[in-house]
């Protein structure tokens, strides 16, 4: 667990703070791709107003930061200290937003039935086992409730990149959406859509966005 949490502290570390203000001029938003002004918005996961949210890999807590404003009541986790500090600094001050220290299995184990939503923009659904990761999140979920990730399509030379290169402590699971609606399928989940975002030009890639609902 250490060098897990060293490997993250590394990458949290070479992370650029997000912008102040969007292009259209918000000072929250919703990203669910790797592209500034790209891609769909919070709309993905349903009504949010007064619903409990669990982000897993919250990082310094720009995404979760919006959700608190629409209404809901948010947590968030993140293995790397150092990125529950920046996002306290940045975001304490709004209503029902709260950032915790912590391994995303061993969280998850303790808060069945807690939250309506749970979702994970490059976090820990990408670099967590599946077999394991699934049922902890079906049972963290409310009847009804809703999983919403995304991280970048599966490529045959597709490598962790920056610090967490070298770290062998981390581990990604590369699936296609075919694969991923299966694993979900075999975890309960229901009503599962995948998709390609395509990427703003034609020379990037794209974001695999997957939804499911328990």
């Amino acid at each position: 667990m250490e060098a897990l949490t060293a490997a993250w502290e590394r990458y949290a570390a070479g992370r650029t703070p997000r912008r102040a203000v969007n292009a259209a001029g918000a000072t929250t938003w919703l990203n669910w791709t790797q592209y500034a002004d790209h891609g769909p918005d919070e709309s993905l996961l349903g009504p949010i107003c007064g619903r409990r949210v669990l982000e897993l890999g919250s990082g310094t807590g720009c995404n979760l930061a919006h959700l608190a404003t629409l209404g809901a009541e948010c947590i968030g986790i993140d293995i790397a200290p150092s990125q529950r500090r920046k996002a306290e600094e940045r975001w304490g001050h709004i209503p029902g937003l709260s950032f915790r220290t912590a391994e995303v299995t061993d969280f998850l184990r303790s808060h069945p039935d807690s939250f309506e939503v749970v979702l994970s923009i490059f976090g820990p659904v990408w670099f967590t086992d599946p077999s394991t990761l699934l049922p902890l999140v079906w049972q963290s979920l409310s009847e009804g409730g809703v999983l919403a990730f995304s991280h970048k399509p599966p490529q045959a030379d597709q490598k962790p990149v920056g610090p967490l290169r070298e770290a062998r402590a981390v581990s990604r699971w590369d699936h296609s959406p075919h694969e991923w609606a299966a694993l979900l399928a075999s975890a309960r989940f229901t009503n599962i859509t995948t998709e390609i975002i395509d990427p703003p030009d034609s020379e990037s890639e794209g974001t695999l966005l997957v939804r499911a609902e328990r």
